[in-house]
């Protein structure tokens, strides 16, 4: 007999979205995260932008779950009143060389099911964003913004009137599975020495569930993956934005490249970079700054020099190191751990955020 039937380890936007989806197909559920307030780590840190699903291997579960959650974000967040935008964006070509890789990233994109996705000129792009220097670009008008804070709410109410709840500051130190079926929760902090005991299983804990999850080795599980840290950079512009939309480059080694994404309230931002370290570390380098300016020279030269101040900082939840190809989402049910009952998720990068319904459709299946 356990404590509890189902636990999810960590409030973000990931683990409230699978949360709200079990609770709401009737099973019992509690959210354990270690901070003092929802959503804190990955999830507050990131661009807020709901992608089209363009970049990703076709076939990967990143493609798909894009592709899908995309839909299932905006019909929810028009039906929870949460905050979103889809102002579109352009992915500019800078020079007649990257012309052939926007071109292949086009393919890749309608492969992915992106079917809204354009080629315009560099005239054409320079009408729609007169600040823009570009030879080509492609127009992506199903990429936008949300508000991640509202909609972790909107999903943590969602899940709170279907019978689950959230405890906060209640860190998960350790995991281990049970003989005769389920798994035994220790605690730290304030709780620690106390334990639980629950049936069913979701690992959702960003930087810390590889950690976590070598407590539930079996002789037939692949490894966990190992956790590495690439960290995001942001700086705000000072004064009104030069755009209406996001502004993409071409994508860089393991990111996205330092792109112009706008909030809610019309402030332009750039970032994030990428930045490899071997801790947590949120605090933004200001030495890092020389290099925001010339990447963003490339597609708006009129950026004034002084023009940039820091924002904050986020850090991918990497499973790969630096220079290894880039991890899909790792999604291991058990058939894979050999565990009943758990589900344990690595490398939920972007497109995370746009992602998020979808992970939680696959999470509930899996679980059954």
């Amino acid at each position: 007999m356990t404590d509890l039937d189902t636990v999810v380890i960590g409030a973000g936007v990931i683990g409230l979205a699978i949360a709200r989806a079990l609770a709401e197909a009737g099973r019992e559920v509690m959210v354990l995260e270690r901070n003092a307030g929802i959503g804190q780590e990955i999830s507050a840190r990131n661009s807020e932008v709901v992608h089209a699903g363009i970049y990703y291997p076709t076939g990967s579960l990143k493609a798909r779950l894009c592709v899908r959650g995309r839909h299932l974000l905006k019909s929810f967040a028009a039906e929870a009143g949460v905050p979103i935008k889809p102002l579109g964006k352009l992915i500019v070509a800078t020079s007649e060389a990257e012309v052939a890789a926007m071109r292949a990233l086009a393919a890749t994109a309608h492969a992915n099911g992106v079917d809204d996705l354009v080629e315009i000129s560099g005239a054409e792009a320079r009408v729609m964003e007169p600040a823009v220097q570009a030879v080509a670009a492609l127009h992506s008008p199903s990429t936008g913004i949300v508000d991640a804070q509202a909609l972790m709410l909107s999903l943590e109410g969602a899940m709170a009137n279907a019978g689950g709840q959230v405890v906060l500051s209640t860190e998960v130190t350790s995991i281990v599975p049970i003989a005769e079926g389920g798994f035994r929760l220790f605690l730290g902090g304030e709780q620690a020495g106390e334990e639980l005991t629950v049936a069913n299983l979701v690992l959702a804990a960003g930087h810390d569930g590889p950690r976590l999850a070598h407590g539930l080795a079996h002789a037939n599980y692949t490894p966990p993956p190992r956790s590495y840290f690439a960290k995001g950079n942001y700086f705000a512009l000072a004064g009104k934005s030069p755009f209406s939309r996001l502004i993409y480059p071409m994508p860089v080694p393991g990111g996205l490249g330092i792109h112009a994404t706008l909030d809610l309230g019309g402030q332009v931002r750039f970032g994030p970079d990428v930045e490899w370290i071997e801790a947590l570390d949120y605090q933004v380098d200001a030495r890092r700054v020389p290099s925001f300016y010339a990447s963003i020279r490339n597609y708006w030269p009129d950026l004034p020099d002084g023009a940039l101040f820091p924002a904050y900082a986020g850090i991918r939840p990497k499973i790969v190191p630096e220079g290894a190809p880039a991890a899909d989402f790792r999604i291991d049910g058990p058939e894979t751990h050999g565990h009943a009952g758990a589900a344990l998720l690595f490398g939920i990068e972007s497109p995370g955020l746009t992602s998020s319904l979808a992970i939680a459709e696959v999470v509930v299946a899996r679980m059954g």
